[in-house]
């Protein structure tokens, strides 16, 4: 090689060099302003990651390394649990025909009579069958809520208890129409347990008892039209007279460890990923949770959800640059702890599960879906994530599209914030805008 030739080399290379390292700078600059000069942020606790996955390189980083509380960010981990553990479809029961008798019990399924689910196969399976119905008690440890859970949210249509069987969601619907004093119930076994009061004091909504099943409300004729939905507490007996109701058949109810090893055959209900889609998108925390139940009865013959949690931690996680601190499926638990570069290896983890395509149809869309329909507007959708959201802490993992096409992968947690979270959110777009226009 002659001098000019090397010169032109070398010319060449520092073109290149320089070329990519001004646009990491024209990333972090404006970033580095925002984090360091925003009062949101300051007055806060923020971190922040955004990588090039195609790259492999990191883009930008901020406290990426400190724990948050991730709320509903949580739901990417078991989202993540299910790809690995439950397989294309979910399953429902686990049976056994003997002489005229169908013996079956649950798997934590969420779909059976859930109108946010496609049709269960479950219930044609229970209805048409000719032989005698009965439902053996699975073995169930887990307490109907969460650890780390506020108690006083029991009432709210995010709390539903955790169970072996969930029916109709966990939920009793209200349908209140105007001028008309009492609603129409469903499931209707609980119309009978709803009772009205003059009493001022009681709110004009739904509130039910803390230990059961009763329902009470102001009664007052309605100026509108409303519904509520409120968590019924669930046990084997009142799932077994719901079925008989919803079935038109009786079925019976037996206790028997010996009878529920030999249980072999499985029923199948509704295709995964229509769960985990409606997991994701509107953050259903009922349905996170029996994803774990149901990937803990793949694992063993035990319903509890520190099976599946310790499996994946052990089998699939070991390689997150920080332990994950996780203790529940839907992230109502306050003991979750993860990082920013936690979350974003998991990302990578569950991209390399699903293909691109799919994967950014199941997540939120901003301006377009889900939890951030309101959110991160733009003509062509730059940001498909997953929100998490307690009081003072909220979360957005997911990916971030830019106007050149490359697909990055980013985790913006934020804990001990104070200002309201449109605010927080706004400061939020400044830092993925300026990632979407500048990479």
């Amino acid at each position: 090689m002659n001098n000019s030739s090397k010169k032109y080399f070398f010319l060449i290379s520092m073109l290149i060099l320089f070329g990519s390292c001004s646009t990491t700078r024209n990333i972090s600059k404006p970033l580095n302003k925002i984090f360091t000069e925003s009062p949101v942020f300051k007055q806060g606790f923020a971190g922040f990651m955004v990588i090039d996955p195609e790259e492999n390189k990191t883009l930008y980083s901020h406290n990426t390394n400190k724990y948050f509380t991730p709320a509903s960010n949580t739901k990417l981990f078991t989202f993540y649990a299910g790809l690995k553990i439950l397989g294309d479809s979910i399953p429902a029961l686990k049976y056994l025909i003997e002489n005229d008798t169908l013996y079956f019990k649950a798997t934590g399924d969420p779909s059976f009579l859930n109108e946010n689910l496609p049709n269960s196969s479950v219930f044609e399976f229970l209805k048409n069958n000719k032989n005698h119905l009965t439902y053996v008690a699975p073995i169930y440890t887990e307490k109907h809520q969460g650890p780390g859970w506020a108690w006083d949210d029991y009432n709210a249509y995010y709390s539903a208890e955790r169970t072996a069987f969930p029916i109709y969601g966990n939920m009793v619907g209200f349908d209140f129409e105007k001028n008309k004093e009492f609603p129409v119930v469903s499931p209707r076994i609980f119309k009978d347990s709803l009772a009205s009061s003059k009493d001022s004091l009681i709110s004009a909504r739904i509130i039910r008892d803390i230990n059961s099943n009763r329902f009470q409300f102001n009664n007052q004729k309605k100026q509108s039209d409303f519904s509520q939905s409120v968590p019924f507490k669930i046990s084997s007996e009142i799932l077994v007279k719901l079925l008989n109701d919803t079935l038109q058949k009786p079925v019976s109810l037996i206790q028997n460890s010996e009878l529920n090893k030999k249980l072999d055959k499985t029923q199948y209900s509704v295709p995964a990923d229509s769960v985990y889609k409606e997991m994701l998108k509107v953050s259903d925390n009922f349905i996170a949770e029996q994803i774990l139940i149901m990937a803990a009865g793949k694992l063993s013959d035990t319903l509890k959800s520190d099976i599946a949690i310790d499996y994946m931690k052990e089998n699939y996680l070991k390689d997150l640059p920080d332990e994950p601190m996780w203790y529940d499926g839907s992230g109502l638990s306050r003991y979750n702890l993860f990082t920013p570069r936690s979350m974003v290896r998991l990302l990578q983890k569950i991209k390399a599960e699903v293909s691109q395509e799919e994967l950014l149809e199941m997540l939120p869309t901003g301006g377009h879906s889900g939890t951030i329909k309101n959110y991160y507007k733009a003509e062509e959708p730059y940001v498909f994530a997953k929100t998490g959201t307690l009081k003072n802490n909220h979360s957005l993992s997911g990916y971030l599209k830019t106007k050149n096409g490359k697909i990055l992968i980013f985790s913006f947690m934020n804990s001990n914030y104070t200002v309201p979270s449109a605010v927080l959110k706004a400061e939020m777009e400044k830092v993925l805008l300026n990632i979407r226009d500048n990479y």
